[in-house]
């Protein structure tokens, strides 16, 4: 074939002859199209038989079906353990308030309580609950007998009891509607109270000093310091550092035995307290050396203390009376009386002398 011309205008468009490389490529293309349109039929009318897939399909949705099913039934089962062990724990829900031995204030205590306002918005809470330990239910008897008191009363002496229940885990301790008894160091009439002591001075102890094995930890002298009474205390460190301890509290330790001269000039004290410092031995000279020298740092109309003076038996009962009226002393208060061994289970009642005596004037 040869080439054509057209004459157009004053120009010539001539078309060239087709060659073997156009041509193939025109039919690689159209080879292309028909294979993509034969595999798109192919896709589209193919149907899979149900007998081999569904049947598989299934059996899965089913086994993941069982394991959430069980999930949510250990979820459930463990929100209702964690809430009985919860309930355990608070202890208060489990008293029986209806027990008929349980004291009435604890059932008063333990009764919930409306809040004044109604019910919180923040936390949804509409009712107040007692603070008791949870332990409490284990120990309801004790419980029961540590609330039962005169209401506006003063409070039983009964702090054995409040630690029994501590130890026991009833912690903290339910509140109590009555007066607590300030702190003196008086449990029976051989204890006299600090005010009773002073007062008999008619106000004028400013400087004490105390003798004694009673006075390892000095709380005579810190309940002295609140009444604006300085005390010097004899203290000595056996089996513990009970000086550094003293000293730790703000108080005034001096560390010597009682078996030399008292480093104070003469009549420096108004008031010296003894506990058990008298029990120097069985020989009553060292006794009375002892007693001379306490004398001799007392000032004229001071206080000489004797507070649970031990005196075991009878005979030295009347060594230490006789002893002490021997100086002439007024005996402002005289008690003799009985206190429980302190040894556990022993019964036995020993003799305890406790006096506030005033140093006379000596011409």
């Amino acid at each position: 074939m040869g080439s054509v011309s057209l004459k157009l205008g004053d120009g010539t468009a001539r078309f060239k002859r087709s060659t073997l490389c156009s041509s193939a490529v025109n039919i690689l293309m159209l080879f292309s199209v028909l294979a993509t349109n034969l595999f798109a039929l192919y896709v589209f009318t193919y149907s899979p038989k149900h007998h081999t897939i569904t049947p598989f399909h299934h059996k899965n949705i089913t086994l993941i079906s069982q394991h959430v099913s069980l999930i949510i039934k250990q979820i459930d089962s463990s929100q209702k353990k964690l809430a009985r062990i919860e309930n355990q724990l608070l202890g208060y829900q489990t008293l029986n308030v209806s027990r008929p031995n349980l004291a009435n204030e604890l059932k008063l205590f333990l009764q919930h309580h409306q809040l004044p306002l109604g019910k919180d918005s923040r936390t949804g809470i509409t009712e107040m609950v007692a603070s008791v330990g949870h332990s409490c239910e284990k120990s309801a008897d004790l419980l029961s007998q540590y609330m039962t008191y005169k209401i506006s009363g003063p409070c039983p002496d009964d702090w054995s009891l409040a630690q029994k229940l501590i130890l026991r885990g009833c912690e903290p301790l339910p509140r109590r509607r009555c007066f607590a008894k300030t702190f003196q160091l008086a449990t029976s009439k051989n204890d006299f109270l600090i005010d009773d002591v002073l007062a008999m001075g008619n106000n004028g102890i400013r400087i004490g000093f105390d003798i004694g094995k009673g006075s390892k930890t000095n709380t005579f002298a810190a309940l002295m310091a609140e009444k604006n009474v300085t005390i010097i205390t004899n203290t000595l460190n056996v089996d513990a550092p009970y000086s550094d301890f003293i000293a730790a509290r703000g108080l005034f330790p001096l560390f010597f035995s009682l078996d030399h001269r008292f480093p104070f000039y003469d009549n420096v004290f108004d008031l010296i307290h003894v506990t058990s410092g008298l029990d120097v031995g069985t020989k009553p000279e060292k006794l009375e050396f002892l007693m001379f020298d306490t004398d001799r740092i007392l000032r004229v109309g001071g206080l000489f203390w004797l507070d649970n003076i031990h005196c075991g038996d009878d005979e030295k009962k009347r060594t230490l009376t006789r002893l002490t009226e021997k100086f002439g002393y007024k005996k402002l208060k005289w008690v003799v009386g009985q206190k429980m061994d302190g040894a556990v289970g022993s019964g036995k009642h020993e003799v305890y002398l406790s006096a506030v005596l005033q140093k006379p004037v000596r011409i």
